[in-house]
């Protein structure tokens, strides 16, 4: 190998000016045939270049060729495929992989060890180096240029150097002056020891010369010395004074620091200063207002609240660190702490002196109020106590117990101030439904027998909401001021024994204008307290506030709002919205009450009532849900509505119980059934007064089950009938009921309006077929005979040739129905006719002319027979077909 190395050195690598640092015999993997040699080489020039030199013999293999030679920089990886066994693989990651089989595991790991000498020495980048032996690397290679890079080899990299053109001339320039150099190099290197040791001992000559030369150097070297060492000294006392200097600029340094602190802190003290005079001084005159201001004026309520929005402004100043230790501090926070008490003091005996005397007055107007049915207004009230809202809201920022306390005496004194009022109110608005005077007194219309009646009416005033007396004296009242003739008899819509067909129209207006007005003076009265509590506690901010939890609310009768303190300290309260409904439900509290009081009364007057309360109240209800629909008004009218809901299913419910209890005359005949008639009546009534309602629904549902229980009586009382033909009652009641429905076009009804009309028209059928019968009776067995024997299976022109059928029988038959006894046959069905069907449904025309359209249809049988049966006979009737239209339309006219 030693041999192969120095051939590619001499033949291929020296002309390049490189030179062979390492060397392995390899072949590709998987072709082990061809071998040839990787050369790890480095250039002799500067920068040095390292390569990696593919090397292989020629074809003829007496000369090696250099291949293909890649950058060091370019290789990225080494792999020796194992680090502990001995494999003679390895790759070399260059632009692609190049594996390799070495012909010895020695080569290949000295190829790779040089390889990793070459990076660590040469390349910034370092080659990873995978599957190689630890100690087969070297941590570092020393940056000397005597060290090793081969590790085998036994010269130095760096030790062997070629001489350069000028060297090489010399060298050739001496060996020239002697002829025998080459011949015998003994000889040459002998001669050129010999002249080397004349030139040293020239060059020891030369320097014993310069000795004189040394001596008066080195002395001027010492005289220079000296020279340093005086400027030293100068140099030496030049520093000791800068320090001096320094010191004492460090004094004034020091003392300006302590200066610039100084008034730094002067500073800061006054701005402290400046602070506390500025936000905890009350002026003179807002301390004057507090104390003495004047409450009843609008200047002195103005003072008054500028001076305690000053005074809470001084309070609530967010103090500084150590502000608070301040002696000074501490007694100006005593002293605003006694004005704040003594001010909510006389502020809250002033309010409640204001509510008291507020309440007093409005009293004072309440009769004339009650007379016209209209409440009070308070706005005036309002609009006086709207001049302390800013001072409530101080206080209830300040003293809340103070604040909690007029609260709750506001609310006591105008819940009994209202209470009296509203009653008052629904007071006059029942004796307007009942028609009686407060005093008891009775209007100039009415019968004497209304003299028990005010006991009934002052019954229904009381707060408990209860109805009590005699029923049977209402009703009579109510019959007597409506001028009307009541009727007794059990009917659909007989609520408290009274017939609502008999009811004056004028009576049911005026019961829906009251219950209007009652409404629509409530609505105004509530929104304007609501609204007005809102401004004046200062509770129209959605927030979460200071009370109690729910769980720990009072009730509102005790007169307490939803708080409770523990040691002064309020606790948690859902939202001041909350409040708001809490004190409108104790202030308003008879409301409720009386609407149902009302309600109860308007239902006893007249049934009909709940119509017009479920459309007005439900009216009442939207409105106030699109304002709010958590408020107080909402929520109460819609209690109120679910008891107007309840009075209508019940007023429902009795006239289906009542259409089901209905008994009919077994004397006279039936006509239209009184609950029929009645259900027109209610629709008509309802379709009026539920137009463009927001609970038409509810009426929708009311119809589908009247409707089917009116379907269901009719049945019942059509199958109980003994004077009336069944037919008749289902024809009669359902005509009635389907013109009722087609007049007045109820939507939700369409399926009961044809299935109405169906049975109208299956039961006339029913019974013009019934009633007809067989006017040609023996006529009609004959022919009966004719049409067995056909359906035998003799044939209609042999049927003649019958002794019982013959033309003989046939003309027999017929002359036993001459013109005259048709008619009166005809009179006769006629009157019985007439005698079945009622007055007021007009349907006698119509079933007559039913029956003569059967009757024509019954002759035309009889003729096609006759025809078919006995062809050329010439046999006909003794009457035509016009002949019976005269007939029918003779009869129809003589009655």
């Amino acid at each position: 190998m030693t041999a192969i190395k120095h051939a590619l050195q001499r033949d291929i690598f020296t002309p390049n000016d490189e030179r062979l640092l390492s060397i392995v015999n390899v072949c590709k993997a998987g072709k082990k045939k061809r071998n040839c040699f990787l050369c790890a080489t480095v250039t002799t020039e500067r920068p040095v270049q390292v390569n990696v030199v593919k090397v292989k013999k020629s074809d003829k293999g007496d000369f090696y060729k250099r291949q293909t030679a890649w950058g060091l920089r370019d290789l990225a990886v080494v792999d020796a495929k194992d680090a502990v066994k001995e494999n003679p693989e390895f790759d070399l990651h260059f632009d692609k992989v190049y594996k390799w089989v070495a012909s010895s595991t020695v080569e290949k790991n000295t190829f790779i060890s040089c390889i990793w000498k070459l990076n660590q020495r040469y390349l910034r980048k370092k080659i990873d180096f995978i599957n190689v032996s630890s100690q087969l690397l070297e941590e570092s290679v020393p940056s000397g240029e005597n060290q090793s890079v081969t590790g085998g080899d036994e010269e130095s990299v760096d030790e062997y150097q070629e001489l350069n053109a000028r060297e090489e001339q010399d060298i050739e320039i001496m060996m020239e002056g002697c002829e025998y150099a080459i011949s015998n190099a003994e000889a040459f290197a002998e001669k050129l020891s010999r002249e080397l040791q004349v030139l040293d001992g020239a060059n020891i000559q030369s320097i014993m010369a310069s000795e004189k030369q040394v001596n008066i150097l080195m002395k001027l070297l010492d005289e220079a010395l000296k020279e340093v060492d005086q400027i030293e000294l100068k140099l030496s006392s030049y520093e000791e004074m800068l320090q001096s200097v320094k010191e004492q600029m460090d004094q004034i340094s020091e003392s300006n620091h302590l200066i610039h602190l100084s008034n730094t802190n002067n500073v800061k003290l006054l701005s402290e200063i400046e602070f506390l005079v500025n936000h905890m001084d009350l002026a003179k005159g807002h301390i004057k207002a507090l104390q003495e201001g004047d409450l009843t004026s609008s200047r002195g309520i103005e003072a008054c609240t500028n001076a305690a929005d000053a005074l809470l402004q001084c309070m609530n100043v967010a103090l500084r660190p150590g502000h608070d230790m301040l002696q000074a501090v501490k007694q100006q926070q005593q002293r605003f702490g006694d004005l704040r008490e003594q001010f909510a003091r006389r502020l809250a005996s002033h309010l409640n002196s204001v509510f008291v005397h507020q309440g007093h007055d409005q009293s004072s107007t309440l009769a004339q109020h009650s007379a016209e049915l209209t409440l009070p207004n308070h706005h005036p009230f309002h609009r006086d106590l709207l001049r302390y809202a800013k001072l409530m809201e101080w206080l209830k920022n300040t003293d809340y117990g103070k604040y909690e306390g007029l609260t709750k005496n506001y609310m006591d004194y105008l819940s009994r101030l209202y209470e009296r009022e509203i009653k008052d109110f629904f007071e006059v608005a029942k004796i307007k439904m009942t028609g009686t005077t407060r005093e008891g007194k009775k209007f100039a219309t009415l019968p004497r027998k209304e003299s028990a009646v005010k006991q009934e009416t002052e019954s229904l005033h009381g707060s408990s909401g209860k109805l009590t007396g005699s029923t049977s004296s209402l009703n009579k009242l109510s019959v007597q001021s409506s001028g009307s003739r009541r009727s007794q008899s059990s009917s659909l819509l007989d609520m408290g024994n009274m017939s609502a067909s008999d009811l004056d129209v004028a009576d049911r207006t005026k019961f829906d204008k009251i219950f209007e007005q009652v409404l629509s003076e409530l609505e105004p009265l509530c929104l304007a307290e609501q609204d007005f509590i809102s401004k004046f506690f200062k509770l129209q901010q959605h927030q979460s506030i200071s009370g109690t939890t729910t769980n720990e609310a009072e009730e509102m009768d005790g007169g307490t709002l939803s708080r409770s303190y523990t040691s002064g300290v309020p606790q948690t309260i859902s939202s001041e919205k909350d409040m708001i409904r809490q004190m409108m439900t104790k202030i308003f509290r008879c409301i409720e009450p009386e609407l149902n009081n009302l309600i109860a009364l308007g239902d006893k007057i007249d049934s009909f009532n709940s119509l017009y309360m479920l459309v007005k109240m439900s009216h009442h209800v939207w409105t106030a849900q699109n304002v709010d629909p958590a408020s107080f008004l909402s929520t109460t009218l819609g209690n109120v509505l679910v008891t107007v809901k309840r009075n209508f299913d019940k007023c429902i419910s009795n006239q289906m119980k009542q259409m089901d209890e209905v008994k009919i005359s077994k004397k006279s005949k039936v006509g239209i059934l009184p609950f029929v008639a009645e259900f027109e009546e209610f629709a008509a009534l309802a379709e009026s007064i539920f137009k463009n309602a927001e609970r038409r629904g509810d009426l929708d549902k009311a119809y589908t089950k009247l409707i089917r229980a009116v379907f269901v009586s009719v049945e019942k009382v059509a199958n109980e009938s003994q004077k009336t033909p069944r037919d008749v009652v289902m024809m009669e009641n359902f005509h009635h009921i389907f013109a009722t429905l087609s007049r007045l076009k109820i939507s939700c009804l369409e399926a009961e309006k044809k299935e109405a009309k169906q049975k109208y028209t299956d039961h006339l059928q029913s019974y013009v077929i019934y009633s007809l019968g067989q006017p040609l009776e023996k006529l009609n067995h004959f022919f009966e005979g004719v049409e067995a024997r056909v359906a035998q299976g003799i044939r209609e022109e042999e049927v003649s040739y019958q002794l019982a059928f013959n033309k003989q029988e046939l003309r027999k038959v017929i002359k036993e129905y001459p013109g005259k006894e048709v008619k009166k046959g005809l009179d006769n069905l006629y009157k019985k006719v007439d005698k079945h069907l009622c007055e007021e449904e007009n349907l006698l025309q119509v079933v007559w002319h039913s029956m003569q359209d059967e009757f024509i249809r019954q002759y035309k049988h009889f003729e096609g027979l006759i025809a078919r049966c006995y062809p050329g006979s010439g046999i006909t009737m003794e009457f035509t077909i016009q002949d019976i239209l005269d007939y029918c339309s003779s009869i129809a006219q003589s009655h």
